[in-house]
């Protein structure tokens, strides 16, 4: 008798999830813009200036003239994938950090976040949470099953931002990629629609604003909200 070999489990009704739209999102602490240089270069530029660690684990920059980043961004806009933002808070009005969907792949309902890059005023805010929200908040509601986040397996601060957000450690690829002359080792984590179910809920008591007392500091930490929901395999965060 033949075996039947295994197979996953169906999908049942599956249909390809939506490509990202022109439109901009909206939040309560920000707004995601599709990225354009005559909207956003010089707000930005002056948001990175003076902070060339921020390009430490990008593939480009840094870019100490506002024309160089101006033409980087020339080359970005209006691209399908990846697919740019600029983040603009709300509380000051300027756009203050950049970040991106890309390996966009609507027949199997994956997409990645990547090209984060958050000005020192953005960083560690309600806003910055916000914005990455969002991004989130629109994958899942356009139909993909698997949200991904990678970094160089060094950017410690980019990994547990993962953790942060419930995203959970797959495993890291040895000699991914050569940028910059460097080697790097890719950390890989993900969010599946199923997580997301779970961990929408954290992501709304952490940003409602009872959460925050009258000079701003968080009650609860995001982290404390979305570590029951996390599974990982990471060695390093176990070990502490």
């Amino acid at each position: 008798m033949t075996k039947t070999a295994p197979t996953g489990p169906d999908v049942p009704d599956w249909r390809p999830a939506c490509r990202p739209e022109e439109k901009d999102m909206a939040g309560r602490h920000v707004n995601l813009e599709r990225l354009g240089a005559a909207a956003h270069a010089t707000e930005l530029h002056a948001a990175f200036a003076g902070r060339p660690d921020l390009w430490t684990y990008m593939g480009y920059g840094p870019f100490a003239a506002e024309d160089d980043y101006r033409r980087w961004i020339e080359g970005m806009e209006g691209q399908r994938d990846p697919c740019f933002y600029a983040i603009r808070d709300l509380s000051s009005g300027r756009a203050a950090g950049v970040a991106a969907f890309l390996r966009i792949t609507p027949d199997h309902g994956t997409i990645e976040v990547g090209h984060i890059c958050l000005s020192p005023a953005l960083q560690g805010t309600r806003a910055a949470t916000e914005a990455m929200v969002l991004m989130m908040g629109w994958a899942f509601a356009n139909g993909y099953r698997r949200y991904e986040w990678k970094c160089d397996a060094l950017n410690r601060p980019s990994r547990r931002a993962a953790e942060r957000f419930g995203f959970s450690y797959e495993g890291t690829f040895r000699q991914h990629m050569v940028y910059k002359g460097r080697n790097r080792d890719t950390a890989w984590f993900a969010m599946t629609d199923g997580d997301w179910a779970r961990l929408e809920p954290c992501f709304d008591r952490w940003l409602a604003d009872g959460n925050f007392d009258a000079e701003g500091r968080q009650r609860d930490s995001l982290s404390a909200l979305t570590r029951p929901v996390l599974v990982t395999t990471d060695p390093d965060r176990a070990a502490g």
